[in-house]
């Protein structure tokens, strides 16, 4: 009896792939995130008792906690640094934190103090979750494998104690235990993970078959032809970590400079004491001439210079849809001047979908009736592929008859008996003879040329029609390309797992030339790092587990959020956590502009630091008018700083484009 299909429950299997399992390190558990938090909160405390006028020592405890909770360790890890002959800028923060709680502003060594704290717990934080996610990376490689003897007997052993030459069997729905060659069987296998493809991939005898992949459908026997610990998946780790680890350390601008700018404050500091003293100036007007060059000179102004303008770009962008990790990240993705990006999950939506429906010639059936035949057989396959005829059919709201008789070749076809009538649905290349109607080879030819997935149908053996299905591209993705293209000076590239025909086909599309098909994670490092050897700054866009190695070695890697692998997601610099391809040219367009905004901060400050300190040295600064000249200077950069959080500061160069 027909039923709507809209009433009709979908198949278990047609929910998403399965996820790499999380293993999240949790954030309190991180000390710096327990102080920094700390800090903040006695911060927040603080502040409103101090503007409101309550008590000294109520408000000054809860600043000295501040201090103490969000200063120890910074100023430890300084102390141990000095130890070893380097002065680096957090002690010299700490330091001069503690001159402006000297002099009574209390307020703002405390605001430093919160700063500096919650940045370093974001770093430790950024570097946990890197950590997790290669490690729940291992997961998605099965723990044991049913491995056969050779009296034809099954014994299940752990994964890791498979050997080359062994024989496992593999059943549908169980994750292949090893590297290895299909001996027999056929089956459909989901490698998604490791070349990005966005089907299963028929496998039959002869076949390779990777560690951690799904077998869909049939049962395959392999042989086991790497070490476990030599596995695709296995690489995939090995290459992320060596990737995150070699990465040439990227610094703030101000971080370049900080041990040259650390010791010259030192040194001059002493000297300003040191040298009237020695002419014969009186102890407390050299010290109160020493403490007001510190002051004018201590690189609060600089440091503000360099985070409002980025933090201000990092929170634009996160009110769009961008999680960009970290202030030094914003920094560099305004650097790029290359871009590659993968296929299946980036520039295109990762799930097929029905482009065309093409009745056949002397079917007399019309679009409908043919999608509803296919769909009535389909309806109890597992296969995404079956999924995408039945979606497109529930899109239509058309009323499916049940199916009885249903058979599944994998990677062929099925056949089901529909209202009396003997329905197959499956590859043209199966179900159409090559002396078929020249009219049907040509519908079949138009499709496959066109990037599509070409579906027959047949009823009763008489071919009715043919479906085409593809991976459907994001509508921004052609604006998206143009816009970057602008942006850098290059056309972006594509690098991807998927076949070479399907990838150029899509490349033409969005107007990209140079394609690289058929790649395995290693052949995509290897690529950037080719790029990274001619001098190009790189910029990897990508969503998958195989795509991970790339972005961890890329100057900077952008993953796509919705539908993107825990690994991609936390190798990543930035997520697009709303799909918004669009939103890729905008984000570099504004980390260029905090850029510049940052230049031009460390020029005020400059100039500020300079005019100060000159007139310290030369004449004699009052020290209230030395805090104020530079806690000016400070509030300016600051200012300068937050224009980007405007929504003005958001423009989008891909609508321009398109």
């Amino acid at each position: 009896m027909p039923s709507a299909l809209d009433q009709r429950p979908a198949p278990a299997a047609a929910g998403p792939r399965p996820a790499l399992p999380r293993r999240r390190t949790r954030v309190l558990a991180l000390p710096e995130a327990r102080w920094a938090l700390a800090a903040l909160v006695l911060f927040l405390i603080a502040l409103p008792l101090h503007l409101l006028g309550a008590p000294g020592w109520l408000w000054g405890t809860l600043f000295a906690a501040t201090y103490v909770a969000g200063g120890w360790e910074p100023g430890w890890e300084g102390l141990k640094a000095l130890k070893d002959k380097t002065l680096d800028v957090d002690l010299l923060m700490v330091v001069a934190a503690l001159g402006a709680a000297a002099i009574g502003q209390v307020l703002d060594g405390a605001l430093l103090i919160v700063i500096f704290a919650t940045s370093g717990a974001l770093e430790a934080i950024a570097t946990a979750r890197t950590a997790d996610s290669v490690r729940g990376l291992l997961d998605l490689a099965p723990s044991t494998a049913t491995r056969l003897l050779p009296d034809g007997t099954e014994e299940s052993v752990d994964a890791a104690q498979l050997t080359v030459g062994d024989t496992i069997l593999v059943r549908p729905g169980e994750r292949v235990g090893a590297d290895g060659q299909v001996l027999d069987g056929a089956g459909e296998v989901d490698q998604a993970t490791i070349t990005g493809e966005p089907l299963p991939v028929a496998k039959q005898s002869g076949d390779e078959v990777f560690a951690g992949t799904v077998n869909g459908t049939g049962a395959l026997r392999v042989r086991v032809e790497r070490d476990p610990a030599d596995s695709v998946i296995a690489r995939i780790v090995k290459m992320v970590e060596e990737a995150s680890g070699t990465k040439a350390p990227t610094q703030l601008f101000i971080e370049k400079i900080e041990q040259r700018y650390s010791i010259g404050m030192v040194i001059a500091t002493l000297a300003v004491f040191a040298i009237p003293l020695a002419f014969g100036d009186e102890l407390r007007s050299a010290l109160l001439r020493a403490m007001t060059f510190m002051i004018v000179a201590s690189p609060c102004a600089v440091v503000l210079s360099t985070m409002p303008p980025l933090l201000s770009a990092i929170a634009n962008a996160g009110r769009h849809g961008v999680l960009v990790k970290s202030a030094v990240v914003m920094e560099r993705l305004g650097q790029i001047d290359a871009v590659a990006f993968d296929k299946t999950g980036t520039l295109t939506e990762g799930t097929p979908r029905i482009t065309d429906i093409r009745p056949l010639p002397g079917s007399d059936l019309a679009e409908d009736e043919v999608l509803a035949l296919a769909a009535s057989a389909e309806h109890p396959s597992e296969h995404p592929l079956a999924r995408a005829v039945v979606d497109a059919a529930r899109e239509r709201a058309l009323v499916l008859a049940d199916a009885g008789d249903f058979t599944s070749v994998p990677g062929q076809d099925v056949t089901a008996t529909i209202a009396g009538h003997t329905v197959r649905v499956g590859s043209p290349a199966r179900l159409l003879p090559a002396d078929a109607d020249p009219a049907h080879q040509k519908v079949v030819r138009e499709l496959e040329d066109a990037g599509r997935t070409a579906v027959a149908v047949l009823r009763d053996g008489a071919p009715v029609g043919v479906l085409g299905i593809a991976d459907r591209l994001r509508p921004d993705a052609a604006a998206t390309v143009a816009a970057l293209t602008r942006l850098t000076g290059r056309t972006p590239v594509l690098l991807t797992g998927d076949n070479e025909r399907a990838a150029r086909h899509l490349a033409a599309e969005v107007g990209i030339t140079d394609v690289r098909a058929g790649l395995l994670p290693q052949d995509k490092v290897t690529a950037v790092r080719e790029w990274q050897e001619q001098g190009r700054t790189v910029l990897v866009v990508g969503d998958g587990v195989n795509d991970a190695p790339a972005l961890a070695a890329a100057h900077s890697g952008i993953a796509m959020g919705r539908a993107g692998s825990d690994l991609a997601l936390e190798t990543a610099d930035a997520v697009v956590v709303r799909d918004e391809l669009a939103t890729l040219p905008t984000v570099v367009n504004l980390s260029r502009t905090a850029r510049r905004l940052v230049v031009q901060n460390l020029a005020i400050a400059g100039v500020f630091i300079t005019a100060l300190v000159a007139w310290d040295l030369i004449g004699t600064l009052p020290l209230p008018l030395g805090v104020a000249g530079h806690e000016g200077s400070t509030v300016i950069v600051g200012l300068n700083g937050l224009r980007l959080l405007r929504e003005a500061a958001w423009t989008n160069p891909a609508k321009d484009t398109a």
